[in-house]
C-alpha cells in the first residue's frame, strides 16, 4: 500500500514549492497546518470569512454549493495536490461555496498571511497563481458546457478526464481512487446512471472499474469521447 505523503512531503510536492526560495519554503513550512477531516465533513463553509489557502494531502473534496431547499450542486471534485480558493483570498470576500470530503481527507491549510507574503514578495507564485486562474476559469466553463449539452455518458467521461490536469492535480494518478458513488456527484449523475457510464467507457476500452478506483487506460480517448 503506497504511504501518504507527510504534510512537508505534500507541500514540496506542491506544483508551486520548487519557484519559491528557500527563505519563502521555510516560511510556508512554519506557517502551513494539517487537519483531517472525516467522510461527509466540510472542508470550508459558504459565507465563512476566508483566512487560509486550502490544499489536498490525501483523500478527495468537492466544491458545491445547497438551494433554499436543500438541493446540492457539485462544482468539481479536488484530489490529492490540489490547492483551491486563492479567487477569495484574492477578492478578500466571504466563501462563495462550501467544501465537503468524500472520504477520510487530511487537509493543508496555508494562512492568509503567508499567501500574501507570497503573493507579494515572489514573482514566479504569482505567475503560478495567473496560471491557476485561468485553468480554473476553463475547467469551469467546460463544466457548464458539459451539464448543458452534454448526455450523461460525455459527463462521466470529461469528470474524470478533468481530474487530469497537470497545473491543477499534479498529485493525480491512473488509477484514480474514486468510487462510482462520488463520480455520480461529481458529474451530476446518481450512482446507478454513473456505473452504467462507466460500463459503456470500459467496453470503448477508456478505463477500466479496479478494486478501489477506475484506471484510465486512455486519458485523450476520455477526453474526446462523445455518445
Amino acid at each position: 500500500m503506497k504511504t501518504e505523503p507527510s504534510l512537508i512531503e505534500a507541500i514540496r510536492s506542491s506544483t508551486w514549492a520548487p519557484v519559491l526560495t528557500e527563505e519563502q519554503l521555510a516560511r510556508v513550512e512554519a506557517t502551513c497546518y494539517e487537519e483531517f477531516i472525516p467522510k461527509g465533513g466540510f472542508v470550508c463553509h459558504k459565507g465563512e470569512i476566508v483566512d487560509n489557502w486550502i490544499g489536498i494531502i490525501s483523500g478527495m473534496v468537492k466544491m458545491n454549493n445547497f438551494s433554499p431547499n436543500g438541493k446540492s450542486v457539485t462544482f468539481t471534485g479536488v484530489p490529492p495536490g490540489g490547492w483551491f480558493g486563492e479567487g477569495s483570498l484574492l477578492k478578500d470576500e466571504r466563501r462563495r461555496y462550501d467544501a465537503m470530503t468524500l472520504r477520510d481527507s487530511r487537509i493543508a491549510r496555508m494562512p492568509a498571511a503567508t499567501f500574501h507574503y507570497l503573493l507579494e514578495n515572489s514573482l514566479p507564485f504569482t505567475r503560478f497563481l495567473l496560471m491557476q486562474l485561468n485553468e480554473r476559469l476553463g475547467q469551469f466553463i467546460g463544466m457548464v458546457e458539459n451539464e448543458r449539452l452534454l448526455d450523461p455518458d460525455t459527463r462521466v467521461a470529461r469528470c474524470l478526464a478533468s481530474l487530469f490536469n497537470s497545473h491543477l492535480y499534479p498529485g493525480i494518478e491512473r488509477l484514480v481512487q474514486i468510487s462510482q458513488e462520488e463520480v455520480g456527484l461529481l458529474s451530476g449523475s446518481s450512482r446507478q446512471r454513473a456505473n452504467q457510464a462507466l460500463q459503456v467507457l470500459e467496453k470503448q476500452g477508456l478505463l477500466r472499474v479496479d478494486y478501489g478506483g477506475i484506471r484510465i487506460l486512455d486519458l485523450e480517448g476520455l477526453r474526446r469521447f462523445e455518445a
